[in-house]
């Protein structure tokens, strides 16, 4: 026993660790200006947020040093118990009383658990468990449909609680999927050859995923502007068509242009292998039409809408329903190259001062008014360098199971750190998503604890597991 502690102690990366506590201590410092309330002066009230914070640090941290006594087998042993006891949860979950339009909380006297957060945690761990499974590097058809039941099905529940900002968080799977080889080719191929009656070998779709990535993002932004649009013409003067429709109807006339320009001018070598892009290209642009506009219409709240449409520009609104983007923006701006001074937010009563949500969602607004500039690059270097550390982690790993769950681990602190300070400094739509280790929140602070500690303590035996 004490020889295998110090194994891990010798093994156990103090870089990752060291950064992750300075983010801690940080987020608590930024919070006690945050959330000063001058009546609870003491750091440790636990009737003040900050006091509950550090509550949660310790929480996280005693789990942590659970989690280091364990053996990493058992870890992975244990991920399909903890998966579906999370999974439960989120069921469980659909049934509370919601508040501020989500049930994503299960209230436990005055204390509440977000068991989505915790997701994040046992679906990064299964996804681990399904691709690491053998010893057998090939991705097999079996396995490619079962991660995406996994992530699709855990997506699924988060929308159902309206969480629209976790629901994004988990679609940074899909970029660990496509690290180890698994893309979407196989249901493409299973709707061309069973459903259309074609026989494609393979699509072009995982090859280039990077530039479908944008096509997606490019199609679905476009989408967004003109789904809610009434468009008439000259011709039909007493029909609207809406906007949706005609970016379908826009989709097939150029499809149908680029077809026959094929078929005339392509030499029969490559005129299949160019249909089969413009086919597969038609079908997804169209289903994404039709699923981002349905989303758009059908399932997202007014409120939320509202941030998309301010957003893209559609509508303007400083002083109403766009007040806490641009007050966060002023605060933002405010702080200037160096800052206004620490708990200015109290003492002279600036611009985060009223930003609503600035303990949780707006937390780098409070922290880039008090620190300007330099501050802020001091924040956004801390986070850079946990990621490089994280993927350099991750890449040396001799486990699929550990390299899996680090790649996983390095996309959903990407995710919260690249959608928080954007939404803060104006580039994204107003998203409920905390900034790790800095926004007030416990579910929040516990998940990314555990979350790290089993990082540490799989990558702390490396040594000992065989290569797979």
């Amino acid at each position: 026993m004490s020889r295998n502690l110090n194994s891990v102690r010798s093994n156990w990366d103090w870089w990752l660790t060291s950064i992750v506590l300075a983010l801690m201590l940080l987020g608590l410092v930024n919070l006690y200006s945050a959330a000063y309330n001058p009546e609870r002066t003491f750091l440790f009230d636990i009737r003040a947020l900050y006091g509950k914070q550090i509550m949660w640090m310790g929480i996280g941290i005693f789990l942590g040093v659970v989690i280091s006594l364990i053996d990493s087998e058992f870890i992975r042993k244990l991920t399909p118990a903890a998966f579906l006891v999370v999974t439960f949860l989120l069921v469980v979950v659909l049934f509370s009383r919601p508040i501020h339009g989500a049930r994503s909380w299960l209230g436990f006297g005055s204390f509440g658990i977000q068991p989505s957060e915790f997701a994040k945690v046992t679906t990064a761990l299964m996804l681990a468990f399904l691709i690491g499974q053998g010893r057998i590097k090939q991705i097999t058809k079996k396995k490619v449909f079962q991660v995406l039941l996994l992530v699709f099905g855990t997506m699924s529940l988060i929308l159902a609680q309206n969480d629209t900002g976790t629901f994004l968080v988990f679609t940074a799977f899909f970029f660990v999927m496509y690290r180890e080889g698994i893309t979407f080719d196989p249901i493409i191929l299973y709707f061309l050859n069973n459903l259309l009656g074609l026989r494609y070998k393979s699509t072009w779709v995982g090859v280039h995923f990077i530039p479908v990535l944008f096509g997606v993002i490019f199609f679905s932004i476009i989408t967004l502007y003109f789904a809610e649009s009434k468009h008439s013409f000259y011709f039909l003067p007493s029909i609207d068509v809406p906007g949706w429709a005609l970016l379908v109807v826009i989709m097939t006339v150029l499809g149908l242009i680029i077809a026959l320009l094929t078929n005339q001018l392509s030499t029969a070598r490559t005129k299949r292998r160019i249909l089969s892009v413009v086919l597969i290209s038609y079908i997804g642009s169209i289903l994404l039409i039709g699923a981002v506009s349905f989303g758009y219409l059908k399932v997202l709240q007014s409120h939320q809408k509202d941030r998309i449409d301010l957003w893209l520009g559609k509508i303007e609104d400083k002083d109403g329903k766009d007040y806490n983007r641009n007050r966060a923006l002023a605060a933002v701006g405010s702080g200037g190259f160096s800052g206004n001074g620490y708990q200015q937010a109290v003492l002279a009563s600036p611009q985060s001062h009223h930003v609503p949500e600035s303990e949780t969602d707006f937390i780098f607004c409070v922290y880039a008014e008090e620190w300007g500039f330099i501050g802020s690059l001091l924040l956004v270097f801390l986070f850079t360098t946990l990621l490089v550390r994280l993927v350099i982690i991750a890449e040396r790993q001799r486990s699929r199971f550990a390299r899996v769950y680090a790649y996983s681990v390095a996309m959903i602190i990407f995710y919260h750190f690249a959608i928080n300070i954007g939404m803060n400094v104006g580039l994204l739509p107003v998203i409920g998503i905390p900034l790790p280790f800095f926004s007030y929140g416990g579910s929040a602070m516990m998940a990314f604890s555990v979350m790290f500690f089993i990082l540490l303590k799989l990558d702390s035996q490396r040594k000992d597991v065989l290569a797979t």
